[in-house]
């Protein structure tokens, strides 16, 4: 009589990962008052492009619809013109230009001055809003994989990064609306609010624009995004994110103030 041999039971297959709870609408807004409990729905839900793209889409259309209502304000196209007739004095001061060369560049600089503000304007949320998850995202894998010793992909954190960004569309139109009211167009939520004469140029009005309290905000949703996807805590993520931001910062307001200094701005 013949023995059929018992196989061995075949192991069952691994299981799928844990469909989303969050509907797309509800991940973006609740990032704002929830931010762990997106990132926690992140880290354990299947890869959505949408998580960064959607932000990206929402951060340039309010951005454009935020400076076509600023440039259509008379006080800030004279603001524009104000801006130009500061870089052109300086010029004479210095005697570059004298009479009617001052004349013809002051003409050339007030077009191209709001010609760049516009370009600025249309070009910028678009490179901002695709880069910044990316760049972002960078940042948070390499924190989370290799100095907070988690281990999750990389566009993971391109995820968790566009979703912090839904706290720039905030800020955008926080910006907006403090531009139109004070009519100022470096008015913003930083302590340069308190400067009555903000100028671009001045590295200690630079350094108070930094302060910006939404600003402060989306780093410390990245920060969370981080420890969730990390499994570390909240305070060493924060200590990454705040201490990288504040380097790179700190370096580019630093050759800002050298090229003034060496050009004579």
């Amino acid at each position: 009589m013949n023995v059929e041999p018992i196989l061995p039971a075949p192991e069952p297959p691994p299981a799928a990962p844990p469909a989303s709870t969050l509907s797309l609408a509800g991940r973006l807004t609740n990032v704002l008052a929830a931010p762990g409990d997106v990132f926690e729905e992140v880290r354990n839900s299947p890869p959505a492009s949408a998580n960064w793209l959607a932000p990206a889409i929402l951060l340039i259309v309010v951005s454009w619809v935020s400076a076509w209502l600023i440039f259509s304000q008379a006080t800030i196209r004279q603001q524009l013109t104000e801006i130009a007739d500061k870089a052109i004095d300086k010029q004479v001061e210095k005697g570059r230009l004298k009479g009617a060369q001052a004349d013809e560049a002051r003409q050339a600089a007030e077009k191209m001055t709001g010609l760049s503000f516009k370009i600025g304007a249309v070009a910028g949320p678009v490179f901002g809003a695709f880069a910044s998850p990316f760049w972002w995202g960078l940042i948070l894998w390499l924190s989370g994989n290799k100095a907070l010793k988690g281990n999750f992909p990389y566009m993971k954190a391109v995820e968790a990064a566009g979703l912090a960004n839904m706290i720039m569309v905030l800020e955008v139109v926080v910006r907006t609306l403090l531009i139109l009211v004070t009519g100022n167009l470096f008015a913003a939520p930083s302590l340069a609010l308190a400067v009555k004469d903000f100028d671009p140029q001045n590295t200690l009005h630079s350094l108070l624009a930094v302060a910006n309290i939404m600003l402060f905000w989306v780093l410390m949703v990245r920060s969370i995004g981080l420890a969730r996807l990390s499994g570390g805590s909240v305070g060493k993520a924060a200590a990454w994110v705040f201490g990288i931001w504040a380097g790179y910062t700190g370096l580019l307001l630093g050759l800002g103030a050298a090229l003034r200094a060496a050009f004579g701005g």
